[in-house]
């Protein structure tokens, strides 16, 4: 493969929902050429968790691009009339759609837009010109000899990757939650299975596990660091802390202040929604109908703190209650590690290091318009989803991804493509000082 000798104005690296929806709203700016390269094949959205019964924990608005662009050609509703499917989500009458019909829509939007390219892994990034322009070199999935691509402005969406602590070996018998529906034919098979960590997607294994526990048969355990199962906060002013008043409050907040905000509120992002807690209280009240189980545990407050394997092929887990102190072993067949995920790593961007400025703990230093902070300016990479340690809780929130997009746009741009408005919503984050106290 040879280069490219067309110049983007802006090139995407990673195709998720926010580089999808980056693509979706400069496809009919016409000063913006724009190219979007992925290293899969084909677009898919955390695939290993889109389970029947899931649902969006986001407004079906939140799509990839009705709150910057409402009457854009790439909107949900507009997938809808394409599928002839306006008038079955009309009765459906739902305001959060299925996971997996989020995902269709996404790959419907993907197939539709020409700059998204995918089987293309990006290998590394440099300057040109002096920094006028970014040489991106890629790989396709089918050959050996890189691609070339020049751009003015790069925007990583590279996303996130599971997190796997020490404890949790991967095996046939283990897995990380992002790959649990490739593993679950094998592990129903299993006389034990443990679910551990917190969050939906802990309890939406857990539910799906228990579901199909009375046909199976096998013990199901589920542990928790958590102090409890509790509900993510979605009370409606609540919600407004994902809303560009609260980013803008958070990015002018000194640093130590930001850390210490963001451990504190792991239950707007981190908590299980009420529905999927109801469902897991109403199965686990049939299932006991005649008397308790003693084949279901949940509980709290319990880390695991190591694992290893047994003569007789099982894994004993060590585990510790944080609260009492007491350890314990407990034996199962069969583990799913719902711990997270944590940026991916960025290599490509070695090429363009010695430029990029990142903090004390070696994360990009990111400015209000979501530019990584460099000493070459004159044109710039833009972070999708990379930044909530200078913009808080919404960086990897689909509903404010439409809103990122439009401030990423009209910057490349130079001129409003699309309305960022100062008022979203009814309470205000931080006061103007207006007089002194007497």
């Amino acid at each position: 493969m040879g280069a490219e000798t067309e110049v983007y104005d802006v090139l995407g690296i990673g195709i998720g929902p926010f580089n999808l929806g980056m693509a979706a709203l400069v496809e009919n700016v016409a000063e913006i050429q724009g190219v979007f390269l992925d290293e899969n094949e084909v677009f898919e959205w955390h695939g290993g968790m889109l389970l029947d019964g899931t649902s969006l924990q986001v407004p079906f608005l939140a799509d990839l691009v009705t709150m910057a662009d409402p009457k854009s050609p790439y909107s949900f509703l507009q997938y809808l009339q394409e599928k002839d499917r306006l008038y079955a989500f009309y009765f459906y009458e739902k305001f959060h759609i299925p996971r997996l019909e989020y995902n269709d829509y996404c790959q419907w939007a993907a197939e539709k837009l020409s700059s998204c390219r995918f089987g293309r892994r990006v290998t590394n990034v440099s300057f040109l010109e002096e920094g006028r322009l970014y040489k991106v070199e890629a790989v396709r999935s089918n050959a050996e000899t890189p691609e070339y691509y020049y751009a003015r402005h790069i925007v990583t969406g590279t996303g996130t990757k599971p997190s796997l602590p020490l404890w949790a070996e991967k095996g046939e018998d283990v897995c990380h939650s992002a790959d649990y529906r490739y593993r679950r034919k094998a592990l129903l098979q299993k006389k034990s299975i443990t679910v551990a960590g917190s969050g939906q997607s802990a309890a939406e294994v857990f539910l799906d596990l228990l579901k199909k526990r009375p046909e199976y048969g096998y013990r199901l355990h589920w542990y928790t660091r958590s102090s409890g199962f509790f509900p993510m906060e979605y009370s409606k002013l609540g919600l407004e802390h994902f809303s560009p008043e609260y980013i803008s409050y958070f990015y002018h907040l000194d640093s130590y202040t930001k850390e210490q905000l963001l451990q504190k509120q792991d239950l707007l992002y981190k908590g299980i929604s009420a529905d999927t807690i109801a469902a897991v209280y109403d199965e686990l009240y049939e299932q006991t109908i005649g008397g308790e189980s003693e084949d279901i545990t949940l509980q709290a407050n319990t880390e695991v703190m190591s694992t290893e394997r047994t003569l007789a092929g099982k894994m004993k887990l060590f585990l510790k209650e944080i609260n009492y102190g007491m350890e314990y072993t407990e034996e199962t067949e069969g583990l799913i590690a719902a711990t997270g995920y944590q940026p991916s790593p960025q290599p490509f961007l070695r090429g363009i290091e010695a430029s990029l400025r990142r903090d004390n703990h070696g994360r990009l230093q990111i400015d209000e318009k979501y530019r990584a902070v460099q000493t070459e300016k004159n044109h710039h990479v833009f972070i999708q989803n990379g930044e909530m340690h200078t913009h808080g809780v919404g960086a990897p929130d689909l509903g404010l991804g439409a809103h990122r997009n439009a401030v990423i746009i009209n910057q490349i741009a130079d001129r409003e493509v699309y309305p960022v408005r100062s008022k979203n919503v009814f309470q205000q984050f931080r006061r103007e000082k207006t007089g002194v106290f007497a």
